[in-house]
C-alpha cells in the first residue's frame, strides 16, 4: 500500500497504518477544526520531473481536514507516486494542482474509503489560475502545463513549471514552519510560527501575528565600588548593565599636584573598576573637563588610566581641582 490513511477504513486499519500515519499531530484552527498541512521533517512530498509529462511525488506525511463534522485525516505516503499530466491545450496554458485527497463515502458519496495523490486539472484560459480543490484535499504543488505540451514535443519544463504549495502543520505547541502562504490566523493566544525566518506570536486579543521579542534582560546598576587612586577623589559614579552591555560615567576631581601635559600626561591611574564590571579586553574611553578633552584606557584588570590630555583653558595639563569626567560603553 502506498497511500496509508488512518481512521478512514471501516475495517482493516493495519498496525503499519497506525504507526506511519501522523496520529496526534494536530494544530487547532478553532475549537474543533485542525490546521491541515504537511508534517515537517526532511523534504516531504518533494516533486521531481521523471518524464516529459510525468511527475514523481516523494514520500511524506500530512493531515487533511475535511468538513468540520468529518474531522481531520492522518495520511502517510510510504512510496513515491508517479503522476501523468494530460497534454496541453492547443491555444492556452493551464495550471494543474497536485493534491493529497481523501475519499470518504460517509460524507462525499464516493464508492470506497481511500486516500490518493492525484492531479486536479485547471482550466486552459488566457490568464490561467490554479483550480479550486474538491473537498478534503490538500494542495502540494501547482504545475503550469504550456499550450501544446505533450510527450512528443518536449513536454513540461519542470525547472520552471513547478510552484511549491506545501503548507506545514505541527502538534499543539509546536512552531509552524515556513510554508506556502502566511495569510492565516492563529488559533490560540501564544501560538508561534516561523515567518520566513522571523518568529511570530499570535496575539488573540488583537487578532494579529506579532514579531516575537524575548523579554528584556534585567538592568543592573551600581554607584560605587571603585578603588580611587592617590591624588584623586570620586565625586560621583553610576554604571548600568543590560544584556552584557556596560555603560558608566564617573566624575573625578584632581586632589594631588598638577599632572603636566608635555605633550601628553602619560599613563595616569585614576581608579579601578570593581570586579564583574570590567571589560574583557583593553579599550579606550573619553574624558573631559568641559573645556579640554583626552583619552583614557580601561584594561581587563579594570584600571582606568588617562593617556592623553588637551587642556582647553588649562594648558599646563591636569591641574589641582580639575574635574574630569570619564565615560565608556563596552560589551563584556
Amino acid at each position: 500500500m502506498t497511500v496509508r490513511p488512518a481512521w478512514l477504513l471501516p475495517l482493516g486499519q493495519t498496525r503499519e497504518d497506525t504507526r506511519l500515519a501522523p496520529v496526534g499531530t494536530w494544530s487547532p484552527e478553532d475549537e474543533i477544526r485542525t490546521r491541515d498541512g504537511v508534517i515537517p521533517g526532511g523534504n516531504p512530498f518533494a516533486a521531481t520531473g521523471v518524464a516529459a509529462m510525468q511527475l514523481q511525488v516523494a514520500v511524506g506525511r500530512a493531515a487533511v481536514q475535511g468538513t468540520t463534522p468529518q474531522g481531520a485525516y492522518p495520511i502517510a505516503v510510504d512510496a513515491p507516486e508517479v503522476l501523468t499530466f494530460t497534454d496541453g491545450n492547443a491555444q492556452f496554458d493551464r495550471v494543474d494542482s497536485v493534491v493529497l485527497r481523501v475519499y470518504d463515502g460517509l460524507f462525499d458519496g464516493s464508492d470506497q474509503p481511500l486516500a490518493r495523490v492525484e492531479i486536479v486539472e485547471g482550466e486552459a484560459v488566457a490568464t490561467p489560475a490554479a483550480p479550486d480543490l474538491p473537498p478534503c484535499s490538500l494542495r502540494l504543488w501547482d504545475v503550469t502545463v504550456p499550450a501544446g505540451a505533450s510527450a512528443g514535443v518536449g513536454g513540461i519544463d519542470w525547472g520552471s513549471a513547478l510552484a511549491d504549495r506545501r503548507r506545514y502543520t505541527t502538534a499543539v505547541g509546536g512552531i509552524i514552519p515556513t510554508g506556502w502562504g502566511l495569510n492565516f490566523a492563529g488559533a490560540y493566544d501564544g501560538q508561534y510560527r516561523d515567518a520566513d525566518g522571523v518568529l511570530e506570536r499570535w496575539n488573540a486579543t488583537d487578532g494579529v501575528w506579532e514579531t516575537y521579542r524575548a523579554p528584556e534582560p534585567p538592568v543592573e546598576t551600581i554607584s560605587g565600588g571603585l578603588s580611587v587612586s592617590s591624588g584623586w577623589s570620586l565625586s560621583s559614579f553610576d554604571a548600568r548593565r543590560r544584556g552584557g552591555v556596560v555603560q558608566f560615567l564617573g566624575m573625578f576631581a584632581r586632589t594631588g599636584a598638577t599632572i603636566p601635559a608635555d605633550p601628553n600626561v602619560g599613563d595616569t591611574l585614576v581608579a579601578t573598576l570593581p570586579t564583574g564590571w570590567r571589560p574583557i579586553v583593553l579599550l579606550e574611553a573619553l574624558c573631559s573637563n568641559g573645556y579640554g578633552f583626552g583619552a583614557a584606557a580601561i584594561g581587563g584588570d579594570g584600571k582606568i588610566t588617562i593617556r592623553s590630555w588637551a587642556g582647553g583653558n588649562k594648558t599646563n595639563g591636569i591641574e589641582k581641582d580639575t574635574n574630569v569626567r570619564i565615560a565608556a560603553t563596552f560589551v563584556q
